[in-house]
């Protein structure tokens, strides 16, 4: 995937959406994505640009004809309102605002009208000089038109179609029997360019997906499809950097009780089993933009925005009622399992992933020390405890404000 930060929206359009149509069962972020990817290239928009502006200039100039001045005035506004909507766009789409993604999409489709055009009235005014300056430029238009928009096969099947298109009738027009060849250059010429788009647009997707599936892979247990620890560290992380002041994020140590007994007992797969039935259990508790993680054998991490200490303890709670009870593995076989539960608060007990799982861990202890299948949360002296062990395991790190 791309590192880009900026966002480009989707069309909104009908004809517009089927332009870019990625086709069926396209994850919505690689079509993102792929729309994204028409907003790029800029030395190859910049080349286009300067390429059509300068032969339409250069060929109002030598013929001074009206047809010539409408295609150089008609060049000149499409390629500055292309170049305004690209810039406008792309800091729209690093401000993660919406962008004129039709209008982008409608503007390309003009412009390759107009080399089209130019093309046509080139061929038809039996100028031969004019003529082959004007489709040598087309012509080498059109690698560019498949190399910036395979993302948008479709897209670039027509781009290419409008601007050598118009060849066909300006053979007719032109009366010259020889250049009727053209009905056979054209065609295949379009078919080779459009099929060389899908099938560059077939391998991105690829290549897109297995990135995607990589990217899932490393972020999130294989057992369960909870987040993993480096997934965790990164949702943690964003949020305290994205929070604004009077923001809470609470984090929830979890740690299942009697696990261990149970893994002897039945066996590794019942444990595996068991693991992934509680990570069940902890989603259907959570809102959606909670987030779980598994990072150890029996150890699993909530962390939940908006949240006061009341309402966290209230949330650790129901993790417990709905974690902490029976589960039938299907052959006869019952296992009763307890959850300890503790947590920390973001930024009364740290505004670090490592201090705010040391802080929640110590009262994750406690919680197990009172009795187990309880929930904790911490305190102060939980918080000076658990940051002055975190201080000796990493030499040089000072004690934060939040102890």
């Amino acid at each position: 995937m791309s590192t880009d930060t900026r966002v480009y929206s989707l069309p909104r359009w009908r004809l517009t959406r089927w332009l870019v149509d990625a086709g069926p069962g396209i994850p919505d972020d690689i079509r993102a994505a792929l729309v994204g990817g028409l907003f790029g290239s800029l030395p190859v928009f910049a080349g286009g640009v300067i390429n059509t502006t300068a032969v339409a200039a250069a060929m109002a100039w030598h013929m001074q004809t009206l047809p010539f001045v409408a295609w150089f005035v008609f060049e000149a506004t499409i390629c500055l309102a292309r170049l305004a909507v690209l810039v406008s766009a792309r800091h729209a789409a690093l401000k993660r605002r919406k962008t004129p993604t039709d209008l982008h999409i409608v503007l390309a489709l003009l412009w390759s009208c107009g080399v089209g055009f130019g093309v046509l009235i080139s061929m038809a005014s039996g100028n031969w000089v004019v003529a082959t300056v004007t489709c040598l430029s087309g012509a080498a238009m059109v690698g560019g038109i498949c190399f910036r928009n395979f993302g948008a096969p479709r897209l670039a099947g027509t781009m290419i179609l409008t601007s050598i298109g118009p060849c066909v009738v300006g053979a007719v027009l032109s009366g010259q029997p020889l250049l009727y060849i053209v009905f056979l250059q054209a065609p295949i010429y379009f078919v080779a360019m459009t099929a060389a788009a899908f099938k560059l647009n077939k391998m991105l997707v690829a290549t897109m997906r297995a990135e995607r599936e990589n990217d899932h892979r490393a972020r999130h247990d294989h057992l369960t499809g909870l987040s993993n620890r480096r997934g965790l560290i990164n949702a943690v992380e964003g949020r305290i950097q994205a929070a604004q002041p009077g923001d809470a994020l609470a984090l929830l140590f979890l740690d299942l009780d009697g696990f261990k007994i149970v893994n002897d007992t039945h066996g590794h797969a019942a444990g595996d089993q068991l693991l992934k039935m509680a990570a069940d259990r902890l989603r259907r508790v959570l809102r959606d933009c909670d987030v779980a993680a598994r990072i150890g054998g029996d150890e699993f991490v909530v962390v939940a925005e908006n949240l006061d200490e009341e309402r966290a303890l209230k949330l650790g709670e129901a993790l417990i009622n709905a974690i902490a009870c029976s589960y039938d593995f299907g052959n006869g076989t019952i296992a009763e399992i307890g959850v300890s539960v503790g947590i920390a608060m973001a930024p009364e007990h740290g505004t670090d992933f490592g201090d705010l799982l040391a802080v929640a861990d110590a009262a994750l202890y406690e919680a197990k020390s009172a009795g187990k299948s309880r929930c904790c949360m911490a305190s102060a002296l939980t918080n000076v405890a658990a940051l002055r062990r975190l201080q000796l395991s990493r030499p040089g790190k000072k004690i934060g404000a939040a102890a």
